[in-house]
């Protein structure tokens, strides 16, 4: 071996020891995988199951697979699923929180080593991670983008649509959307309309009576990953906005912030600790008051304690619809914030920051009258889909099937000859 060679080869081994180093001390940037993979012990084995969930994220991400548990449990009762995950960290927290099967892959030779004995003929992906296109490259599968919610930012109508088979959308407002806003895409063709399988049946929820306390559940979504998609209003909004409904007197104030909240931009994380410690004030102040920080909770059940639901551009807003309660969605306080005009947000009372003022008679009157209420349930099917108790976890589960029988059927190569 020459001089050269060696040195390049005591540089390979460095780089992977400090690898190493970095990666049991905990100092990876945030967002990248850890690397810690079951590799050698897949090499020469092969997944026996039907279907693949790549999720290449860190824990960070977790909320856009977590949703999907139910109905990937559903699924994988008749169709065995495997989840194919990018960080060990991630891997073990599926495992603790679902009965799903998980593996960790760190390198992409493996991918093509097991698959290439294995029986997987769809792909089902829950974001659009770059990192998906490791899987994606394997023409073996149907690729399907399930994506983690439904909603009217820019993001729904990425072009990354095109890089899959199909897309499972809600309702028909994403293939209208879809339709609208990305060119050369046949929404028509490579959309199949599921529903939302992860929505529980909104529980029932008495009226406020009047000149009662209601509870005003603020959700908003996080700063986004580019100017563009920059929806989150907790640090537009937030402070002045839970401040003004504390003052009024005639508000419990629930408070969701999103788990990305100050991941990209730090003044994000510094209004939410902002809001947090408001709340944490108030209810010194009152014990008898029911603000509150809602974490681990499930999103079902925070809608189950709220009356009004204040939030952003985001899925939380259609996943709201089925309660009937009133919806107030903000306005997105940049320029560059890319927003369409749609339905949904043609029909409900939309909050500027210059407004937050006026928050709680505008929140007053929602309660106690609801103006928008019977525009806003004719939306719901719109939306939705199907929202009668099981109707879209067999729409999914059918879906699926659909992918799988399609998948089974002959493959071409390029030229045109059967594989």
């Amino acid at each position: 071996m020459t001089s050269e060679a060696r040195g390049s080869s005591l540089k390979r081994r460095i780089r992977s020891a400090g690898g190493d180093v970095i990666r049991r001390l905990g100092l990876l940037p945030a967002g990248t995988p850890d690397g810690v993979g079951e590799d050698a012990q897949l090499l020469g084995t092969r997944f026996d199951e039907q279907i693949v969930v790549p999720f290449a994220d860190t824990p960070d991400g977790l909320y856009q697979l977590r949703q999907w548990y139910g109905p990937f449990e559903e699924l994988a009762r008749t169709h065995p699923l495997v989840v194919i995950a990018s960080d060990s960290r991630t891997a073990a927290a599926v495992r603790a929180e679902s009965s799903l099967r998980v593996v960790t892959v760190a390198r992409y030779a493996t991918l093509d080593d097991v698959f290439s004995r294995s029986a997987v003929r769809l792909a089902l992906y829950v974001n659009h991670n770059p990192d998906n296109f490791s899987m994606l490259r394997f023409a073996s599968m149907i690729h399907v983008s399930v994506l983690h919610g439904d909603s009217d930012k820019i993001v729904s109508v990425s072009n990354q649509a095109k890089a899959y088979d199909f897309t499972f959308v809600a309702g028909q407002a994403a293939v209208d959307r879809l339709a609208r806003y990305l060119p050369l895409f046949d929404a028509d063709a490579r959309t199949m309309i599921v529903g939302r399988p992860q929505l529980a049946p909104p529980a029932a929820r008495p009226p406020v009576p009047a000149g009662g306390r209601a509870t005003v559940l603020y959700a908003p979504t996080w700063e986004g990953a580019q100017p563009t998609a920059a929806y989150g209003s907790v640090a537009s909004h937030g402070l002045e906005l839970v401040s003004r409904l504390l003052d009024d007197g005639s508000f419990d104030v629930v408070y969701r912030p999103h788990p990305l909240a100050g991941v990209r931009e730090p003044e994000y994380g510094e209004a939410d600790a902002a809001v947090r410690a408001a709340l944490a004030a108030a209810t010194a102040e009152d014990p008898a008051a029911r603000h509150r920080v809602s974490g681990s909770e499930s999103l079902a059940d925070a809608f189950a304690a709220a009356d009004v639901l204040v939030c952003d551009v985001s899925a939380v807003a259609m996943d709201w619809l089925p309660t009937g309660r009133p919806l107030v969605v903000t306005v997105p306080a940049s320029p560059e914030t890319l927003t369409a005009s749609t339905r949904l947000l043609d029909t409900v009372p939309r909050l500027a920051a210059a407004d937050v003022p006026r928050a709680g008679s505008l929140l007053r009157t929602q309660v106690e009258v609801d103006p928008a209420r019977d525009a806003r349930l004719a939306l719901l099917g719109y939306y939705l889909g199907d929202t009668s108790p099981g109707a879209a976890m067999r729409a999914f589960v059918a879906a699926c099937e659909r992918m799988l029988a399609l998948a089974d059927g002959p493959v071409r190569s390029v030229e045109g000859e059967l594989l």
